[in-house]
């Protein structure tokens, strides 16, 4: 098999036309070439009247070593990308593992564990996703919140109310990364995300991938328990021997994977208090702006195409050197309330997989470091609480929003104009000023003047802003050595929560990571 590089065809193309392209790069008849699959597929828009997919090609050629001799660097032979489990390590288990949190790292460890033979037990304070779906529902409507189940807590943790982004720029020699993809699809996600190259899932479609893996991982022998939080670890000699679940049950353990969501806030105070070396680390704190999707697809397209709906990464350094940026931008999506904790308010995005709404919506965000919020282990969080609790006095437990003229201005916003707002939760006209300290505010000003620079129509007035982002990442990072430990043996950190990725990609490749250590030290 071949792989062609940069084959360039107009979006409207088909098929046969692709195949008639390979054939040209290769200066071979159709005929020639036996089948083919797209290995990857990116949209060229740079020219606005010309708008264009380019793709890499896995192809089977008849006389295909003849081409090898014969082509430029756009052809190479097809290089084995097969992920490969590691063998069974010599020592034996004590007791069964237990994975703290069901989102994609502690998915995706239990998932690589079932399949080398281990049973582990898999632990999350939230529902299952059918019971999880009518809380959140009912939170959004009713402003009930569950603080054990919600956006961020359940299964498949907040990820799966999300756009369920699946780009990354993490480098992938021993291919991850597409082992993830590829347990995606057979789970039931759709299969252009094995070549898009800004894949997404969707909510709608991640929920039912979600439920599909924790069944194999039960057919496989592993366990799932719901409404399960851990409270409480057990020491003798700096190793694990046990752990406590809702304050009530001792389970026997000493190997555990801390597979934690970033919102894991009281498991991080208990964790700390209990002698885990825990720093804080850099995170990043802002808004999220809705636009409409018809201006998003006019500036990054320039004409109607049949194209999906566009999607935009926007990055600025201001002038008091403060990062500003766009993060999981949502084209066709909602804003939706995602807290975790009562009298505080925290948001996030969320989309479908036709992502067929009429606005897009991204966070904006600034970048604050310890030097902003302190150096203790614990004090991003509290950084972030009392932002969080700021946006749920202004927006009296509704997610408060404001135009953007209004928050250049440092006044209540009275009325909405043109854009329609699109939320999952009941949302308030407030201040978004009274929220932040001013250099977040200048920062944001900043950066979105400057993205308007990029795309035409990004500072509109009407623009609609709400707030807070807080959750883009964890503000802690629970340390770890080369063999994935903490410093109390037995105890694995992984994932966003624990400081190690940023998204569901960065997060199921760590839990893969430290499932294959663990696969590498111990026999089933």
């Amino acid at each position: 098999m071949l792989r062609i590089r940069q084959i360039k065809l107009p979006v409207d193309h088909n098929k046969n036309e692709l195949k008639s392209k390979i054939a040209q790069k290769l200066n071979i008849k159709p005929n020639e070439i036996i089948n083919f699959k797209i290995n990857k597929q990116s949209i060229d828009a740079r020219d606005k009247n010309n708008l264009m997919y380019i793709y890499e090609i896995d192809a089977n050629i008849k006389n295909e070593k003849h081409l090898l001799n014969k082509h430029s660097k756009d052809i190479l032979k097809t290089p084995d990308e097969t992920y490969k489990l590691p063998q069974n390590g010599i020592k034996t288990l004590n007791h069964q593992i237990i994975i703290v949190g069901s989102g994609p790292a502690g998915l995706f460890a239990g998932y690589m564990l079932s399949k080398a033979g281990f049973k582990p037990l898999i632990i999350e304070r939230g529902e299952d996703i059918e019971n999880r779906v009518k809380t959140i529902e009912n939170f959004w409507k009713t402003g009930h919140l569950n603080p054990n189940s919600n956006v961020q807590f359940g299964a498949g943790g907040a990820g799966t109310f999300s756009d369920g982004k699946l780009n990354t720029g993490t480098k992938d020699k021993y291919f991850r990364n597409k082992e993830v993809l590829k347990t995606f699809v057979k789970h039931g996600a759709p299969k252009d995300i094995l070549y898009l190259n800004k894949p997404h899932i969707g909510t709608d479609i991640l929920r039912n991938v979600i439920q599909n893996m924790i069944n194999e991982i039960t057919k496989m022998g592993g366990q799932i328990k719901y409404n399960t939080c851990l409270t409480n670890i057990n020491i003798k000699n700096n190793k694990l021997t046990s752990i406590e679940i809702n304050h009530q049950e001792i389970v026997p353990c000493d190997n555990l994977i801390l597979a934690l969501g970033h919102s894991s806030r009281d498991t991080f105070e208990m964790l700390l208090n209990k002698g885990l070396n825990i720093t804080p680390k850099p995170f990043a704190i802002g808004i999220r702006i809705q636009h409409s999707q018809e201006l998003i697809n006019k500036a990054q397209y320039g004409k109607k195409a049949s194209l999906p709906p566009a999607s935009y990464k926007l990055t600025y350094q201001t002038s008091k050197k403060r990062g500003v940026y766009s993060f999981c931008m949502c084209p066709g999506g909602y804003v939706v309330n995602a807290s975790s904790e009562p009298n505080m308010l925290a948001i996030n995005g969320m989309s479908n997989y036709k992502r067929d709404t009429e606005n897009s919506n991204s966070a904006i965000i600034v970048t604050i470091s310890p030097n902003d919020f302190g150096t203790n282990p614990l004090d991003g969080i509290k950084f972030q609480r009392n932002l969080e609790q700021k946006a749920y006095q202004i927006g009296h437990g509704h997610i408060p929003i404001q135009l953007y003229q209004d928050f250049i201005q440092n006044k209540q916003t009275k009325n909405i104009k043109s854009i329609k707002p699109i939320f999952k939760g009941k949302y308030e006209l407030a201040n978004l000023r009274n929220i932040f300290p001013e250099y977040i505010s200048e920062a944001l000003i900043e950066g979105i003047q400057n993205f308007d620079k990029k795309i035409k129509g990004f500072a509109n007035q009407d623009a609609i802003l709400a707030a807070v982002e807080s959750r883009t990442s964890s503000p802690i990072k629970i340390i770890r050595d080369e063999n994935f430990n903490a410093n109390i043996k037995g105890i694995y950190p992984c994932g966003e929560g624990a400081g190690y990725a940023g998204g569901i990609m960065t997060s199921a490749t760590d839990g893969i990571k430290v499932a294959e250590q663990i696969i590498k030290t111990f026999k089933p």
